[in-house]
């Protein structure tokens, strides 16, 4: 029994770990129009982790996921070169009638 809860525990913390935070743009703003929300995810998650990770933290039914690796830009900053992170998105495409409220905290 404390095998289950121990198990049920890491994959409620992986969840958390999935989803970095919403990312709230112009764009975001645009396609939550059309049933979709915008996240910050980890580099290594997959498609089906991120969909199972919205799914158990919002309680919501997942229709799709379309992910995105934006690629560091290079900046100066006094006169020295140096990068940004790379950062991963995910466009997670909402069932019907379901929507999300990235306003509010999880």
């Amino acid at each position: 029994m404390a095998k289950k809860q121990a198990a049920t525990a890491a994959i409620a913390t992986r969840h958390y770990d999935v989803i970095v935070a919403p990312h709230i743009t112009e764009k975001a703003t645009l396609v939550s129009e059309h049933n979709a929300v915008v996240f910050k995810v980890a580099k290594d998650a997959s498609k089906p982790e991120i969909k199972a990770a919205v799914e158990a933290l919002f309680g919501v039914n997942v229709k799709s996921v379309n992910t995105i690796v934006t690629k560091g830009k290079t900046k100066k900053w006094k006169g020295k070169p140096y990068t940004r992170s790379d950062v991963k998105k995910a466009v997670v495409t909402l069932a019907e009638g379901q929507s999300i409220d990235v306003t509010t905290g999880i």
